[in-house]
């Protein structure tokens, strides 16, 4: 099979969208039919999140069939029960005897600053988003849970930059696969190669020169300065990445949980500052395979596969909402 660059190499897993481009939201749901084995590690101190305790190792329920990833802020939660509906009809789920119940983690993303405050994704747009899944690659950039994303919001979206949602895989050897699809909604700057590609801007410079000279102010810069202190106010609480990294290596519970732990590093790595108290950074880890591996390879490489994922997200993104997006820009 052609290999697809994103995380629907890794076999088991399939990725659809559903989004409204006039309103600027949508989600994204990585089906896992036949289950997967599931962490999770929430870093950010604004978190969103659904079904996230079942994950702990110590409680009962070892697979998930689903991941969801949605915008429209706490509302958008609404949307997993659209894709619990759609794997009931599947008759896939957790057995309790009584009837098939579908483990849905589910994550959100603020993106209601953006578009139509009014419109958020719901059950019918996650139900949507399982009839387009499939095997191939995800469009990436203003899709699904990436639609009303944005980058640099140190001063709300007056400064920032559009972004999206991107999708990566690696192949490590032994026939092992890592992928990763995220969901880029960050306060702070994305960076590459030890370069800001997105972020916020000094406001010096026209949306058709990206990248230019001063273009960007620099986040961690500005927080150091007197115009940085003491904005951190609501107008910029509007964020979040969420994503998911998955494998075909074999993983316990507590592996994967290692593995979500570790996948953060690609965050930090590619996003300037990371974890804050204004964002609620959370990653799940899915093993779909019994491919034979070390859970210290895995971790290692998802970090990677996040960090590539993250800035692809940003390069994938074209304007948007009146914010400049670096694809189809000029540099």
């Amino acid at each position: 099979m052609k290999r697809a660059n994103s995380i629907t190499d890794v076999p088991g897993i399939e990725v659809g969208h559903a989004q409204d481009h006039a309103a600027l939201t949508g989600c994204t749901v990585i089906l896992c039919r036949k289950g997967a084995v599931a962490g999770v590690d929430v870093r950010g101190g604004a978190p969103g999140t659904r079904e996230t305790d079942l994950l702990n190792p110590v409680n009962l329920v070892q697979k998930v069939h689903a991941i969801l990833l949605a915008g429209g802020s706490a509302f958008g939660l609404d949307a997993a029960s659209g894709v619990m509906k759609y794997l009931e009809e599947q008759k896939i789920g957790f057995n309790t005897g009584i009837a098939k119940v579908p483990i849905v983690p589910a994550a959100i993303l603020f993106d209601l600053n953006l578009g139509d405050k009014k419109i958020r994704p719901s059950a019918e747009m996650g139900y949507k988003a399982c009839l387009t899944a499939a095997k191939s690659a995800p469009a990436e950039g203003n899709a699904g849970a990436g639609t009303g994303a944005s980058v640099g919001k140190m001063f709300g979206t007056a400064l920032a930059m559009k972004s999206g949602i991107g999708s990566v895989s690696l192949r490590i050897g032994g026939g092992i696969v890592i992928g990763a699809i995220v969901a880029v909604n960050a306060w702070g700057d994305v960076i590459e190669d030890g370069k800001i590609i997105a972020g916020l801007r000094s406001g010096k410079v026209g949306p058709l020169r990206v990248g230019g000279k001063n273009y960007f102010a620099d986040t961690q810069e500005m927080m150091k300065k007197s115009i940085g202190r003491g904005i951190l106010g609501f107008a910029s609480r509007a964020n979040t990445v969420i994503g998911v990294v998955a494998t075909n290596a074999k993983l316990t519970k507590t592996e994967a949980t290692k593995v979500a732990q570790m996948a953060h590093d690609g965050v930090a790595r590619s996003i300037r500052p990371a974890h804050t108290m204004l964002d609620g950074d959370t990653i799940f880890a899915l093993s779909t395979g019994n491919k034979k591996s070390d859970v210290t390879t895995i971790g290692a490489f998802a970090a990677e596969a996040m960090s590539q994922a993250i800035v692809r997200a940003v390069k994938m993104a074209p304007p948007a909402g009146g914010l400049p997006g670096l694809k189809n820009s000029s540099r």
